[in-house]
């Protein structure tokens, strides 16, 4: 009888070891119905509109590929993701059709010519803009095509297949002429993976310091390394009328411009050895000077691999770095070089020098200025006038000085700090030189610049607007904003002396048009574009801006939204979705601006949570989640969870006191940091009924030379560390959560083996946890059956733990 007892209690036992154990093998699920149509509904099309407001050339997109579409082959190496059949990255975002519209009459065109099951990338419109260029993928080979805006009709240029490995897929060299790389070989010539290695993979390091954040997909062998080389050497060539002609030589062509003059090209090749450090874009190169015929005219540097690049925002290679064409002279090379060692912390006057050197490149490189900070940039202008940009990433601050090419001389314009919204001034609006490129708009006596500010950050939420900029009194004049109820910026400036202006405007039940609008005629604006409302099933769906305060006074937003028909007062507190992504700020006055307006239409993402409104939930998205550093010598991660708490309570607070949410029925989720947030949430606190947390990072010690915006190193602060990882506090986390991430991640620090070890060590505590591994998937996730089942999850997760919850 004994025996026969111990036997069933065993036999009870493995049931429930093999319960514990399963996996919850479960085909493609979809979620409600009016879920599912808004994850696939069809985006509104993309625009692109010519200088003289002629032509609009509209992209249209389908929604999501399946998930067999992203299991076609796949290549990692060197930081990269290639589709091996074709020398082209994978995963990429197409084109599926082209329309013209001319947009004076309004008549659209279609344009004839075009591949079948065109998946396009890289549009370029010609110089003078008759034509336009775009590359065509095919599982076999990328082909570039052209079309002829007179009649209307693409056709295929290229007779060798492209090479987009490395990026810088076309360029015009002028009306005629394309540049542009192809294949050397077939992709049947790979290299085999041979069967046996000649011997172990070997790396070392003698005494340099190699500090380098988690990079996903490099190389691992000296295979890998025969890979990389077959597939990025690339031949350039310039196609003038159909006909091709060799530049140069073959190279691992890392990137190329022409010069303004179209005489010249800056090139950087990429050189061995490859690193197993980092990414490609990382790799030793050679900068040089060529003609357009492919001749080497100077060798400008050799830069050595990134591997050695010091840790810390600021800090940079003591080498040369940011070379480019400058685009107001013919052919004027520039580049940077740090003052500094490349330490920021080294206390100098300056801490970067700009050199540049002209044509023929044989003289001596002049120096045009100095920064005060790191340098981040230059829009040219003319002899006399250019914008010079320097900041510091590490302290959130920003200027922009008023620089003399000629002479050197500079003169502060603006300085401010990044996270300061309502001080933003926007961007320098541009025009076309005589080059063709992109220089300052100088208006009145040469005394004023345009800044288009296309998010206009105000107390009153995001209001763009378009102002005039005095270089002598360094005061700004707002000549045009957007009007409150609706969300309206400045596209484009078509006419700068009669003031007409493209215009992208959207309500909260208007999806997003253009209009041409003059500022002077002050006529009515003319809509040229009327794509319709991609979202019927949100029709009704309330959304607002909420604002509230935390317990130490920082002020905090979200946008709410409420269920079509609801009525607080009739329908009672709804359960709730907190959905949010927390971001560090220097500044409480800052981190407590209002950001982003309730007067935009919605557009769902293929993450957003907003579809669930559509089954009786309050979704408060973009919830603000701060983390402020309290004087200069506390950074905001000194207190992250304490304020984490601070945030969410207060937003749980709020939509009680609404009487739109019911407190005791909250879930709260986020993807990447917003994940991250989410697990230290439960971790916790004992706010939420159930979490949410996608993609993320839980275990801070495998991003040891810092994460997101925290500079210091695991081996500086690693209390900080482990404190910040909700990996180390597994065995508190008892609130639901649910756990996706896609199986291919691709982002740094985000491996899947985080959400892995994480689910583990719930799981292992005794937890309520679920984790979904997405096939095929990066960071973001594309496959329409992934998303589609994502969303399944996600609601039977919220009505079960949630919206039923005792």
């Amino acid at each position: 009888m004994m025996r026969k007892l111990d036997t069933a209690l065993l036999a009870v036992a493995l049931c429930i070891g093999i319960g514990l154990q399963a996996q919850d093998a479960i085909g493609y699920q979809t979620p409600p119905k009016a879920m599912a149509d808004l994850v696939t509904a069809r985006p509104t099309p993309g625009v692109s509109i010519d200088a003289k407001a002629s032509w609009m050339l509209i992209s249209d997109r389908n929604s999501y590929p399946s998930v067999e579409e992203l299991a076609r082959p796949e290549l990692r190496i060197a930081g990269l993701r290639l589709n091996p059949n074709n020398f082209s990255p994978s995963r990429q975002n197409f084109i599926n059709n082209f329309t013209l519209q001319q947009v004076n009459s309004g008549q659209t065109f279609t344009v004839t010519g075009l591949p079948a099951n065109m998946l396009a990338t890289d549009v370029h419109w010609s110089p003078d803009e008759k034509k336009i260029a775009f590359t065509n993928n095919t599982s076999k080979q990328v082909d570039l095509y052209v079309i002829d805006i007179a009649t209307r009709k693409a056709t295929r240029v290229n007779k060798q297949p492209l090479n987009v490995v490395l990026g810088d897929a076309i360029e015009w060299l002028d009306n005629n002429t394309l540049l542009y790389k192809v294949i050397t070989q077939p992709a049947s010539a790979a290299p085999a993976k041979p069967a046996m290695p000649k011997g172990p993979t070997v790396q070392q390091n003698l005494g340099k310091a190699a500090p380098s954040r988690t990079y996903q997909d490099l190389i691992k062998s000296p295979y890998d390394e025969q890979l990389f080389g077959f597939y990025a050497t690339a031949q350039l060539v310039k196609n003038t009328n159909g006909v091709e002609t060799a530049v140069g030589k073959p190279a691992v062509w890392q990137s190329y411009a022409v010069s303004p003059d179209k005489k010249y090209l800056l090139a950087e090749q990429i050189q061995k050895p490859y690193s197993y450090l980092v990414g490609a874009s990382g790799f030793p190169s050679e900068i040089s000077i060529l003609t357009v015929s492919g001749q080497t005219v100077k060798v400008l540097a050799q830069l050595p691999s990134a591997e050695t690049s010091p840790s810390g925002f600021d800090n940079v290679q003591n080498i040369d770095r940011r070379f480019d064409w400058r685009d107001d002279e013919a052919a004027t090379v520039t580049w940077v070089h740090p003052l500094d060692s490349g330490m920021i912390k080294n206390k100098v006057p300056y801490h970067d020098v700009i050199y540049s050197l002209s044509a023929p490149f044989t003289g001596a490189a002049k120096e045009l200025a100095k920064t005060q900070n790191r340098f981040r940039g230059i829009t040219w202008g003319n002899s006399t006038l250019a914008l010079l940009y320097d900041g510091l990433q590490g302290k959130q601050t920003a200027a922009i000085t008023r620089l003399n090419p000629t002479t050197g001389e500079t003169e502060k314009l603006i300085e401010r700090n990044t996270t300061d919204a309502y001080n933003s001034p926007g961007s320098a609006v541009t025009t076309k030189n005589n080059y063709g490129r992109d220089v300052l708009l100088i208006t009145g006596d040469g005394s004023q610049l345009l800044f288009n500010n296309q998010t206009g950050s105000s107390p009153k939420g995001d209001l763009p607007f378009l102002a005039r900029f005095n270089l002598q009194s360094k005061q700004s004049e707002i000549i045009w904003r957007c009007k409150e109820g609706s969300f309206e910026y400045v596209s484009d400036v078509l006419d700068a002396q009669k003031l007409v202006l493209l215009t992208r405007r959207e309500t909260q039940t208007d999806a997003p048009n253009y209009f041409i609008k003059n500022l002077v005629l002050r006529i009515a604006d003319r809509q040229i574009t009327h794509f319709a409302n991609p979202y019927p099933q949100l029709e009704g769906v309330s959304k607002q801006k909420v604002s509230y305060q935390r317990a130490d006074g920082v002020t905090l937003t979200g946008d709410l939204y409420l269920p079509k028909g609801y009525n607080a007062a009739i329908n009672g507190p709804l359960p709730v979705l907190i959905w949010a992504y927390p971001r560090e700020y220097n500044s409480a006055a800052d981190a407590a601006q209002i950001r982003g307006s309730q007067y935009r239409f919605t557009t769902l993402s293929y993450g957003s949570p907003i579809s669930l409104v559509t089954q009786g939930y309050a979704i408060l998205d973009n919830a603000e989640m701060p983390i402020v550093g309290k004087d200069e010598k506390t950074k905001p991660n000194d207190n992250f969870i304490e304020q984490l708490q601070m945030n969410a309570e207060a937003a749980i607070n709020k939509l009680s006191e609404l009487g739109v949410g019911d407190k005791n029925r909250v879930a709260v989720g986020g993807h990447s940091y917003g994940a991250f947030m989410t697990a230290n949430l439960l971790a916790h606190t004992s706010l939420f009924k159930a979490g949410i947390a996608r993609s993320g990072a839980y275990n801070r010690t495998l991003t040891p030379f810092g994460f997101q915006n925290e500079e210091r190193t695991y081996w500086e602060a690693p209390k900080l560390y482990n404190d910040m990882s909700p990996f180390s506090f597994a065995d508190k986390i008892k609130t639901p959560l649910l756990m996706i991430h896609g199986d291919a991640d691709d982002n740094p620090g985000t491996f899947p083996i985080q959400s892995e070890r994480l689910y583990n060590a719930i799981k292992g505590h005794g937890g309520t946890v679920r984790f979904v591994s997405l096939p095929y998937e990066a960071h973001g996730y594309r496959g329409k059956e992934n998303l589609l089942h994502m969303f399944w999850e996600e609601y039977e997760w919220l009505e079960k733990y949630v919206k039923k919850a005792k």
